[in-house]
């Protein structure tokens, strides 16, 4: 059933002794705002933790065929919750799938411009919605290299800011372990690695988001949709 109001919503969760969203610039310490001390976690981040979700609980239900679709030894199958940025992904991979699923493989031989004319790029931008739980959540740009065009998604999240200021703890911890034959000679069997780890002793954290009905019209975002968005935000 497709959307028909507009939704306003608070995001509200705590952290305790864990790490919300290390920073990759500043040896993956808790993200925190310079200005006022209060932690951060990017929508990026927020956006990760609902892919993450969906394809947990969603992805074992569909038909695992994509290897023989992507050769085009039989019909793609409209799979919904599948998800465009994951890792390891090969984002030009994806889009070559849409052109298979709407008929028109022989697209992928020619140039970019030859796509670009008629429909083609219109439907192969319906099928990754379609087939992209967060490609018509999100939205995301498919016009590179192979061209599946742009979505604007219905879903808007903001950074997520804690109430207080936050202190990071650096933890030292053990690894019994070593990687090498080398690092066991040193240690005469001793086989110890040591590592550092970051945590928050305790965050309440605020985000802000709405969801569009007229964007998700656009895109297929439906009440089934919503409510898995819901699952996802709550876990």
């Amino acid at each position: 059933m497709a959307l028909n109001n507009r939704y306003d919503f608070v995001l509200l969760f705590d952290v305790k002794d864990g790490n919300p969203n290390g920073d990759p610039d500043a040896g993956n310490l808790p993200r925190v705002d310079a200005e006022t001390g209060r932690g951060l976690v990017t929508d990026v981040s927020l956006k990760r933790k609902v892919r993450n979700f969906v394809s947990l609980t969603k992805d074992k239900d569909q038909p695992n065929n994509i290897d023989n679709e992507f050769k085009g030894k039989l019909e793609p199958t409209d799979r919904r919750y599948e998800i465009y940025v994951k890792e390891k992904a090969v984002l030009n991979n994806q889009n070559k799938r849409a052109y298979v699923g709407i008929g028109k493989p022989e697209l992928l031989e020619g140039d970019d411009k030859k796509r670009k004319s008629g429909d083609a790029v219109d439907e192969a931008r319906q099928w990754m919605c379609r087939n992209f739980f967060d490609v018509r959540a999100f939205g995301a740009v498919m016009s590179t290299g192979i061209n599946c065009g742009q979505v604007r998604g219905p879903i808007q999240l903001t950074f997520a800011r804690s109430v207080d200021p936050i202190v990071a703890l650096e933890h030292s911890i053990t690894r019994m372990a070593v990687a090498t034959e080398a690092e066991a000679e040193k240690q005469s069997g001793d086989n110890r690695t040591m590592g550092r780890k970051f945590t928050v002793p305790y965050g309440l954290y605020v985000a802000h988001g709405f969801v569009s009905s007229f964007l998700a019209k656009q895109t297929g975002f439906d009440e089934g949709d919503l409510e898995l968005l819901w699952q996802a935000l709550a876990v």
